[in-house]
């Protein structure tokens, strides 16, 4: 039976902006890990998400947008085992691509209304609101918690810098921080060079990993701009949903953006994909209880596998 599939961009108005993504909305269960990799591997999407076939159904709730509980008429259990995939291992846990299927499912459930999802990942289980729009969906994922797991000391400021192919003075007069959503970002705030920063270092995960870190995201503080790369520095991601929240909690915790309003962090622009992603920390800057992260999904075609990797 050929595998479908659904080709989106998240973080979009328009198609062919914003990140590509696969979703495969009936992934078998004994699709095996190396098959779903090589499939992500076969797509060349930054990213594809296989969802369980047995648990695709959503409820649909009044005002879905502000966390309101599902009505009477919701459609049944709504959390999906969801598995994400880049070009190199699974993800724990990643956002574009819950985004993304969420719209696709919110598409084949044909509901003119706003509809919540739950999405289990091997991370954690989070939740996405999905409404149409007139050109395709809006979704927003709950974050949940941030959790704030040290900073860089200062004599370390300057290697972080230099590695990331950037003087000293091109940071922020705010720590480097590493922060945690579900993956564990350092977030680099800056206050220009944005545009020439790279990775320059073939150690680059030893470095971040020394801070606590996973990955590293840059953020030009005044123009809400940000930039992420895997760690080998050779393939930059057009929109990072997972380190948007990191980067809303940060930002909210040392009063660059108020709490409780949302704000735009734009991402994308030197991939030539460019990307909007609308970040809302909650509660307290001192004791954040929550991040949220949307955007805008187009669909673009539609497709299937006639074989499955062996």
């Amino acid at each position: 039976m050929p595998l479908t599939y659904r080709h989106v961009d998240v973080f979009a108005t328009d198609p062919f902006t914003g990140n590509s993504l696969a979703v495969f909305p009936e992934a078998p269960n004994d699709l095996s890990d190396r098959q779903m990799l090589a499939i992500t591997q076969e797509l060349r999407h930054f990213e594809t998400i296989f969802l369980n076939e047995t648990e695709t159904e959503a409820e649909a709730v009044a005002g879905a947008d502000t966390g309101a509980e599902a009505d009477a008429g919701s459609h049944g259990p709504a959390e999906i085992q969801a598995r994400v995939f880049d070009l190199f291992e699974e993800l724990d846990f990643a956002g574009h691509p819950v985004l993304g299927a969420a719209a696709v499912l919110h598409e084949r459930d044909g509901s003119p209304g706003p509809l919540r999802w739950r999405f289990r990942l091997p991370a954690r289980t989070v939740t996405v609101a999905t409404r149409r729009t007139a050109a395709g969906y809006h979704a927003e994922l709950e974050q949940g918690e941030p959790q704030f797991l040290g900073t860089v000391p200062a004599p370390d400021r300057a290697e972080i810098a230099a590695a990331l192919n950037l003087p000293a003075d091109a940071l922020a007069d705010l720590p480097l921080e590493t922060v945690s959503t579900g993956l564990r970002y350092l977030i680099v705030p800056l206050v220009k060079g944005l545009a020439d920063a790279r990775i320059v270092r073939d150690d680059f995960a030893d470095l971040v990993a020394r801070h606590g870190a996973q990955f590293a995201y840059l953020v030009d503080v005044e123009a809400r701009e940000g930039r992420h790369w895997n760690n080998d520095g050779v393939l930059e991601d057009v929109a990072t949903g997972s380190a948007a929240g990191c980067v809303g909690a940060y930002l909210a915790r040392h009063r660059v953006v108020p709490a409780d309003e949302e704000f735009v962090l734009r991402q994308g622009r030197f991939t030539g994909r460019p990307s909007l992603l609308t970040v809302l920390p909650q509660g307290d800057p001192d004791e954040l209880r929550g991040v949220r992260v949307g955007g805008d999904v187009t669909m673009v075609a539609r497709g299937s596998l006639d074989a499955a990797p062996a």
